[in-house]
C-alpha cells in the first residue's frame, strides 16, 4: 500500500475538518495522521484506526519552533517515503510542503480552508503573504475548498491557475446527513437540555457554534443580540472561549457574562442537540473556507444568518435557505434577526429549503469520492 501522511497543526483539525474520512482513506492507502500535543494525536488516530506521528507544531508565529518542527519532518518524510503528503492548515501547510518538496515526495498536496492572512495588515500580513506563496510554491497541487477561496488566492497571485482546483463543490470533508439528522436526537435529551439551559418551550433560540473570537463576528453578533432587545429569545454560544489569539472586547465578555438571555454553553463534542433546541444559526464571520458549522446547521433544518464571504455565500442562497449580511455590520445583522423572528412565512419557506441543498451538494461520501478520485489520477 502506499503511503499517505494527512498533516493539520492541532489534533482538532483532524478529529473535526476530516475524522471518519481517515478511515475511508486508509481502505486505499496506508495513512498516518501528523499533528502536534502528542496525547490528543494518539486519541485521535485510534479512533479513526489510523497511524499517527507527533511534530509539535504551534499556531502563533514562532520562527525558531518552525524550523525545529519543518526538520523534523523533514527527516520523518527522509524515511517513510510516502506518495503522498497532503496538509492542511496553515502551519502544517508550510512544515508539511516545504518539508515534503525538500525530501523529494513526489505528490504534495495542500487544502486550503480558510486565510488568516485575510485579516492581517502591515508586517503580519507580509509576512502571512510570503508563507502562504512559498507553501503553494512547494505543493504540486492546491486546493481551496470554495470558490471564493479559489478566485482570491488568484487575484493575489499566490499561485498559478494550472496548480489550482475546487474539488466538486467545495468543502474538505462534506457532512454526514445520516449523523446531522433531527432524527438522530431523541426528544427526552431535548428536554433536558433546554431546562438545564433555562430555555423555556416558546423561545426562540438563535445559536453560534464555533471558537468565541473576534473574527467570527462575535463581538458584532453579542451588541446586535442586545439591540433586538426582546423577550422570548435567546442566543446560544457553543464553542471554547478563546483568550490567547484574537480575543473578545471586554465589553463583549461582561454581556456575555450578564445578560441572562445569552447562554454561553462552552465546547461541546457532539453540537447536534444544541442545533435541535435552536430555530436558526448566526454565522457572522469575517473569513471561513468552507464552514462545516452551516453544513450542519443546514442539515438540522436551520436557516441561517451569515456573512457576505467565501463559503458562506456558497452554502447560503439569500432568501432562499438564509440571509446573507455583509460582515462587521451590526445593523444589518439585527435586522436579519428581527426579519427571521416577525416573518414567520419567511422563516418557514427557507426553514424548508435547508436540508434538501445539504443533502444535494455536500454529502461526505460524495467530497471523499472527489477527493479519493484525484488521488488516483496522481
Amino acid at each position: 500500500m502506499k503511503k499517505l501522511l494527512r498533516l493539520t497543526t492541532v489534533p482538532i483539525s483532524l478529529d473535526k475538518l476530516l475524522g471518519k474520512q481517515l478511515s475511508f482513506m486508509s481502505q486505499y492507502y496506508e495513512v498516518t495522521a501528523i499533528s502536534a500535543d502528542a496525547p490528543e494525536l494518539a486519541r485521535v488516530a485510534n479512533k479513526y484506526g489510523v497511524k499517527h506521528h507527533h511534530i509539535e507544531m504551534t499556531r502563533q508565529i514562532s520562527p525558531l519552533r518552525d524550523v525545529k518542527a519543518l526538520w523534523q519532518f523533514y527527516r520523518y518524510c527522509k524515511a517513510e517515503k510516502p506518495f503522498i503528503v497532503h496538509s492542511h492548515t496553515p502551519k502544517a501547510g508550510i512544515v508539511g510542503m516545504l518539508g515534503a518538496k525538500l525530501a523529494g515526495v513526489p505528490n504534495r498536496l495542500h487544502t486550503v480552508a480558510g486565510l488568516p492572512l485575510m485579516e492581517a495588515t502591515g508586517v503580519k500580513r507580509t509576512v502571512l503573504n510570503f508563507v502562504e506563496k512559498l507553501t503553494y510554491a512547494c505543493a504540486t497541487k492546491v486546493y481551496p475548498n470554495s470558490q471564493g477561496l479559489y478566485e482570491f488566492i488568484l487575484k493575489e497571485k499566490f499561485a498559478e491557475p494550472s496548480k489550482l482546483k475546487v474539488l466538486g463543490k467545495g468543502s474538505s470533508n462534506g457532512i454526514d446527513t445520516a449523523f446531522f439528522s433531527r432524527s438522530q436526537v431523541p426528544e427526552k435529551q431535548l428536554q433536558e437540555l433546554r431546562q438545564s439551559l433555562s430555555i423555556l418551550p416558546d423561545d426562540f433560540v438563535f445559536i453560534f457554534v464555533g471558537r468565541l473570537v473576534g473574527d467570527k463576528g462575535i463581538n458584532e453578533l453579542v451588541h446586535a443580540f442586545k439591540e433586538t432587545n426582546l423577550p422570548q429569545t435567546k442566543l446560544l454560544l457553543v464553542g471554547p472561549l478563546e483568550t490567547d489569539l484574537d480575543a473578545l472586547l471586554p465589553e463583549t465578555l461582561k454581556e456575555i457574562e450578564n445578560i441572562k438571555s445569552i447562554i454561553s454553553a462552552g465546547y461541546q463534542d457532539d453540537v447536534r442537540p444544541y442545533f435541535a433546541i435552536s430555530d436558526a444559526l448566526v454565522f457572522p464571520s469575517y473569513r471561513e473556507g468552507f464552514p462545516n458549522v452551516v453544513l450542519q446547521a443546514g442539515a438540522m433544518e436551520l436557516p441561517a444568518i451569515v456573512s457576505d464571504i467565501n463559503g458562506c455565500n456558497e452554502i447560503i442562497i439569500n432568501g432562499e435557505n438564509g440571509l446573507i449580511i455583509p460582515p462587521k455590520n451590526v445593523d444589518e445583522l439585527k435586522d436579519a434577526m428581527l426579519k427571521l423572528l416577525n416573518d414567520k412565512e419567511l422563516y418557514n419557506k427557507l426553514k424548508k429549503n435547508t436540508r434538501p441543498r445539504i443533502v444535494k451538494n455536500y454529502e461526505q461520501s460524495v467530497v471523499w469520492q472527489a477527493i479519493l478520485e484525484e488521488y488516483k489520477t496522481l
